[in-house]
């Protein structure tokens, strides 16, 4: 059985750079695969088409062999972890920086199950999704090439730069091409 990747989402809003990331998150691990939990009914039906959705919080769910991915745990997650959970739990929250540990103070500390890091530094959580992933199916984290802090040229003079960590991929960071538009033709920050 392949493992469910599950976003528990903490922002008070579905922002439209969640849906964004939620919507890689999809492609990267298919919507079967792809659970996301703590969602307001008037945001059910933008997420259906990228996985099953729930209302509840993971923290009333209860569920069996489960891993909560958080920056603060001890453990370094590694291939081998695979056999060991059937449940990937992430916090759907839009980072700040520098960090809150919110992770920890959100998720951690009120479900049962191990934990296990990708690093000590912040991901946006659809990279977060594509490194346990990439982990998961044999890549140990350390082969892994990463890029801390990106800058997206928003027009001739001005860039904005995302303080966290990105996947490189054939050298290039892994952030859709949507969440760059966004970026783009947003109007303030």
């Amino acid at each position: 059985m392949e493992p469910i990747f599950i976003i528990e989402h903490l922002e008070p809003e579905l922002y439209e750079w969640c849906l964004i990331e939620y919507e890689s998150i999809s492609k990267i691990i298919g919507k079967n695969n792809l659970w996301f939990t703590n969602i307001k009914d008037k945001d059910k039906n933008k997420l259906k088409k990228l996985g099953k959705v729930f209302n509840k919080s993971i923290k009333s769910m209860q569920l069996i062999n489960s891993c909560i991915l958080d920056p603060d745990s001890p453990t370094l997650l590694s291939p081998n972890d695979k056999n060991k959970f059937d449940y990937f739990i992430f916090g759907g929250i839009l980072g700040d920086y520098p960090p809150r540990k919110r992770t920890k103070a959100e998720l951690t500390k009120f479900v049962k199950g191990s934990t296990r890091n990708i690093g000590k530094l912040q991901f946006s959580t659809d990279n977060a999704v594509y490194t346990v992933h990439k982990i998961l199916t044999g890549t140990s984290f350390n082969k892994l090439k990463f890029k801390n802090k990106v800058e997206i040229k928003i027009n001739e003079i001005e860039s904005v730069i995302l303080p966290y960590k990105y996947n490189l991929i054939n050298g290039k960071p892994l952030i859709s091409e949507k969440l760059i538009e966004y970026l783009k033709n947003k109007k303030d920050f």
